[in-house]
Order: C-alpha cells, then structure tokens, then sequence
C-alpha cells in the first residue's frame, strides 16, 4: 500500500483526498519510482482546488514533478536504485503524478539525478527552478549579458520568479524584481535582486511603447504586465513568457517587435527537449547557491497539500515548497 493524494470530480466541482492505494492503481509505464518528494507548483495549485481546466481525466494524482529512487525498470537507461528526477510529461493532468509515494512512468520521461543534488535538494528546485533556468539559458541564447542593462523578473516572490531572481544574480545581472509583496524586498536583496518595484508599475493598462527601462526580462505573469514588460524593453531586448498568474490574454500590440525589434520568447517546461532539461540541470547543480534556495523553501509533508493549495494561488507563498511525501 501506498499514500497518494487523489483528485476526483463530480457535478459539484473538484474534491482532493489523501487515499491509500496498490501497485494495481499504478499507471502503464516501464519504470516504478519510489517517489521521496514532490513539490507544489501553481499548476498543481490549479489542479488542486479545480479552478483551471489542468486536468484533463479523472482521478487524477496531481503533482507536475518527483523526485525518487528507482524500484523497477525495463528501461535500459534505468535500473532499480537510480535515483532521478521527473519535470512535466503531462504528470499530474493526464498521468498520474508526484504527490504519491509511488509512480509509474516512461523511463525517457526521467533525468538522473545530478551527482551535486540530492533527491531533496532537486525538489527544492523543482519544476519553478527548472522553469527559471530554461528562462535564463534562453535569454543567454539570444545575446543577453550583464553589460546590456537591467533585467526584470516578475512574480519574483514565487517559484520561478524567486529562482529566476538568484540565478540572474548569480550570472552577475543586475535584477530588478517586480512583486505584489513588497514587504519581502528583504528576502528578494537576499536573492541578489538590486531593487524591488510594486507590481501596479506594470498591471494596469499602458501605452502601445513606453519609456525603455530592461534589457531583458523573465516574466512569470502575462496578460496587462507582460503587455508592459514588451512595450518598455529596449532595443533587441528579449523577454521569456513562462506563466499566467495575472491572466492567459496579452492585451498588447506589435510596436515593440516592428519599432523596437523586441524578443517574445516562449519558454514550456512541459515538454522541452531532452537534452535542453540536461542543460539546465547540469547549470543548476553548479550554479544556484545553496544557501539562497534554502532561504525561499519550506518544507511541508503529504497531508499538509491540499489547504496549501488556494494560498499558492492567492500569492500567498514564498518560493519554494517541497512536500516530503513520506511524511
């Protein structure tokens, strides 16, 4: 037996459980972990309370990403007591995911766990790290370098955007980070950001072309602030565009790719190539500091999820969440 959470819909909406399961209840997959730890993301937030379509079949066992040991394999990249790492796929929306202490799952989905983490440690990344580092390697991609000015960062108090902001720093950017919770500047200095703004500087409505104030930016938001985020990014700038939070819409206009020649640049975590996940986990293992990811992480076990899920999406945590499902 084992202890999964289990989300189940009926006429009234979405319920979430905490239920004890066999290896029957497992899905088709060539590889069984013993999962140690999951994380909550936004997306699992969404999954969870049933206020976004993410799921697309029922029951589901939410939790986009894993951390575990393997238990069995007829994968020939994996035997049983490889420790590895699951991103995305479709876990935890048509797959069953990581808030479980077992999974099955295609062994081409996994990545081994890079010798300077532990299965912890790669939890306390997580998806949100993962997500902000494919960001950073993007903008690399495209030219950006600490000399060319500032970059922004927002939604810099969560996941991605707390990540994002400690890694840009650590590349020797100049961080400006964006967040409705000003009050946290401390943490985000913390971080490496070098100044914190109010998120109304950039979520109301603007103009088609503002006054050029970042080189680059990682937005984690969308909607009126990416809008903003465009039409205030300097010449050749590049932008990533990896989430929602204020909204799926971009009331925006094409000024700043026709006058500006500005970069809009798609970052999916999802589905990323193979050997893009194996960049960037390789840059993570080296690069984030140790102590910067433990200041915006906290720890929480199994039973403590699903309460934790209407905060995640009200803004209401910090960082980092890694959920020791064992616990």
């Amino acid at each position: 037996m084992h202890r999964a959470i289990v989300l189940n819909k009926n006429d009234e909406g979405v319920t979430a459980s905490i239920e004890s399961r066999t290896d029957a209840d497992l899905p088709e997959g060539d590889v069984t972990v013993q999962v140690a730890y999951s994380t909550l993301n936004y997306k699992d937030g969404l999954a969870i309370t049933g206020k976004a379509p993410v799921v697309r079949k029922y029951p589901m066992v939410p939790g986009v990403d894993f951390s575990g040991t393997v238990e069995s394999s007829d994968h020939p990249g994996f035997k049983p007591g490889d420790e590895v790492i699951l991103n995305g796929w479709g876990v935890g929306e048509g797959h069953p995911g990581g808030m479980s202490q077992k999974a099955r799952v295609k062994g081409e989905w996994l990545v081994s766990l890079p010798s300077a983490l532990s299965l912890r440690r790669a939890m306390a990344v997580g998806t949100a790290g993962y997500t902000a580092m494919l960001c950073v390697l993007a903008l690399v991609r495209q030219g950006v370098t600490p000399d060319k000015g500032d970059v922004l960062v927002t939604g810099a108090n969560g996941g991605v955007g707390s990540v994002a902001v400690a890694l840009l720093a650590g590349r020797g950017f100049n961080v400006v980070a964006s967040t409705g919770r000003t009050e946290e500047a401390d943490h985000l200095k913390a971080l490496g950001a070098s100044e914190v703004i109010h998120r109304d500087e950039l979520s109301g409505p603007g103009k088609p072309l503002g006054k050029t104030r970042w080189a680059a930016a990682v937005d984690t938001v969308g909607s009126q602030t990416l809008a903003n985020v465009l039409s205030t990014t300097q010449y050749g700038g590049s932008v990533t565009a990896c989430g929602l939070a204020q909204g799926m819409d971009l009331p925006a206009t094409v000024a700043p790719f026709i006058l500006r020649g500005v970069n809009l640049l798609g970052v999916d975590s999802v589905y990323a190539p193979m050997e893009r996940r194996l960049e960037a986990w390789e840059c993570l293992a080296t690069e984030l500091d140790t102590d910067k990811l433990e200041a915006m992480t906290s720890d929480v076990g199994l039973d403590d999820v699903i309460p934790l899920a209407e905060k995640i999406l009200a803004g209401q945590v910090r960082g980092r969440t890694v959920i020791d499902v064992n616990r």
